[in-house]
């Protein structure tokens, strides 16, 4: 996703370039390309290109119940900043900020957006991946996965770990002793 951006930098400040995109980016590092849609917007700042824009992908993740592979549709929102390291009009190096994660425009005056994309997709992607809302899982007893029907594993015992918070929950001899007690 390289744009040529020679004649916004020589444009006034506040010039404004809208470009579509629609490409194919590893968002995920994985050598699995996916397709990144959407429109961004480059304005000429006093120091450089500002980015802006929505695009959309649709990234392969693991569902974190189920942990079947699953398209997990993103919405990205991009603003960064890219400082040129050459002056286009002396063709002089230009200082850039100290900042260390800033965004480049090469001498050739092209414009990189994967980077920039990519790092943005990856912070949308959520926290909890499911691959639908009501994801069983799988079986804690034998690994099934519970979406595809029921397993065999018997699911009546009890935990010993639990046993004295289900003793407290339901309503045994134990609690009725206890009301007599205090009555």
């Amino acid at each position: 996703m390289e744009i040529n951006v020679s004649q916004q930098l020589k444009e006034s400040i506040g010039t404004t370039r809208e470009y579509e995109i629609n490409e194919d980016i590893d968002i995920m590092g994985l050598g699995v390309s996916s397709r990144v849609e959407g429109s961004v917007k480059l304005t000429r700042t006093n120091r450089g290109i500002l980015v802006q824009g929505t695009l959309y992908a649709k990234v392969p993740v693991e569902c974190s119940r189920c942990l079947k592979v699953f398209d997990c549709p993103l919405t990205v929102s991009i603003e960064e900043e890219y400082f040129p390291m050459i002056d286009v009009n002396t063709g002089a190096p230009v200082q850039i900020p100290d900042d260390v994660d800033a965004f480049t425009i090469d001498e050739q005056h092209i414009l990189d957006l994967s980077e920039a994309i990519r790092q943005n997709a990856l912070l949308a992607i959520p926290m909890k991946l499911v691959c639908r809302k009501g994801c069983a899982g799988l079986c804690q007893e034998c690994g099934k996965n519970l979406n595809e029907g029921p397993c065999d594993c018997d699911t009546s015992k009890i935990d010993p770990r639990w046993a004295k918070l289900i003793e407290l929950a339901s309503p045994g001899e134990k609690s009725r002793k206890r009301k007599k007690e205090t009555e």
